[in-house]
């Protein structure tokens, strides 16, 4: 192995700091083959040779903490070459397995049911990313406990490259909603790139007597507590967006939290609840019908699906935004070699034509940032989350 490669997996420079290292010793020349005693003994006489130091040493073999002495000699007791050279394997094999990597199928875990948005971005992507990377790309849904449990496995897998999370942006309000979320969202996780992303529309029944956010947040303030919102959950983006709202505006509505979207939408279209965050691929077709009104999209720009419907923002409500976002993510402690190959691969595949035309016809974008700006991302929206939660008195459970 070269030395280069050893030194950048344990700190050694050669097979003399192995050495040393082995026995507990300190570098004294690197080139020079060490003695290795319990305690310097100056007034031992030393013996020429392998059995002479012993004869001399008798513990110098035994296991325990050897301070360094140098011999200038050409031999080395069994235990410390054998550790060093064991060291310098593990450095060179763990080197190669990183430059080869893949070199078995890669598990992705998708934390959610099949068929929702999550999923369907892994599923995509996958088999462009089985021809980058010359492996299957295995997709293996976990969901439960609203997506941790799938998390979680991730957050515990060894960090080889080969269990990977398709990151839900629903880890950045795990904490305000859960008393034990058994991982830290920042800290066990090594980001990739933020996949996809999406606004939510805010839409309402049409028999609602309001076309715009200013007319919503005028009928909140003249009836407070009247309006119903709906969402697929507490805890869910889509009650957190309702919530934002009213942090934003002090407008009051009442929560009305469903087992997820469908029942929360049926309930909207059957005017049981006057107001919902809907994911904009799932109402998208219901406001074209002519069923639902989308007042606003919940992003920073317009979509280009919904080209006509203005952001919350601009709507009177400056600085709001809320999307819903998917994201790649490996172990913590991943080696950085792989993680680096990852975002090269997953770049690539986020800039195919085909692969764009797909995600925007429902109006998903593409992602593609850096993994520290995906970092960053999720640290400032786990504090976002926290406020909009305290403020309207969510407690952990």
């Amino acid at each position: 192995c070269h030395g280069a490669e050893a030194h950048a997996r344990t700190g050694l420079l050669d097979i003399g700091d192995a050495f040393v290292a082995a026995g507990g010793g300190k570098l004294i020349t690197a080139r020079e083959i060490m003695y290795f005693a319990p305690t310097p003994t100056p007034t031992l006489p030393r013996a020429r040779g392998a059995q002479g130091r012993e004869k001399n040493n008798p513990g110098a073999l035994k296991v325990g903490s050897f301070p360094c002495v140098s011999g200038g000699r050409s031999g080395c007791g069994p235990v410390a070459l054998t550790a060093a050279i064991g060291m310098l394997a593990v450095a060179c094999n763990a080197n190669a397995a990183e430059a080869n990597w893949p070199l078995r199928p890669v598990r992705i875990i998708v934390p959610q049911s099949a068929g929702g948005q999550t999923d369907l971005t892994a599923r995509v992507l996958g088999p462009h990313l089985t021809e980058r990377l010359g492996q299957p790309m295995v997709i293996d849904n976990r969901p439960g406990a609203g997506s941790m449990l799938g998390t979680d496995m991730v957050a515990k897998a060894a960090p080889d490259g080969y269990t990977l999370l398709l990151l839900p942006s629903s880890i950045t309000i795990f904490p305000s909603v859960y008393k034990s979320v058994p991982f830290d969202a920042v800290r066990d996780f090594a980001p990739v790139t933020m996949l996809t992303y999406y606004p939510n529309l805010v839409v309402v029944p049409a028999s609602l007597p309001v076309t715009s956010i200013k007319e919503l947040i005028t009928l909140a303030k003249v009836k407070p507590g009247a309006l119903n919102f709906a969402s697929g959950g507490t805890g869910t983006p889509t009650q957190f967006g309702a919530e934002l709202l009213k942090l934003m505006t002090g407008i009051e509505m009442v929560h009305v939290p469903f087992k997820g979207g469908g029942p929360a939408i049926a309930a909207l279209l059957g005017s049981q609840v006057q107001l919902y965050f809907g994911p904009i691929a799932t109402v998208v077709q219901l406001v074209g019908a002519g069923k639902l009104r989308a007042l606003a999209v919940t992003s920073a720009k317009r979509s280009s699906v919904t080209p006509d419907v203005p952001t919350v923002a601009e709507s009177g409500v400056p600085g709001f935004e809320q999307i819903t976002w998917n994201g790649l993510s490996a172990p913590a402690r991943t080696p950085p070699a792989i993680v680096a190959r990852l975002v090269k691969e997953v770049n690539v595949v986020l800039k195919l034509p085909a692969i764009r035309e797909r995600f925007a016809a429902e109006g998903v974008e593409m992602g593609g940032i850096p993994p520290e700006q995906l970092a960053a991302n999720i640290k400032s929206e786990m504090e976002k989350w926290a406020k909009v939660a305290r403020a309207a008195g969510i407690e952990p459970e």
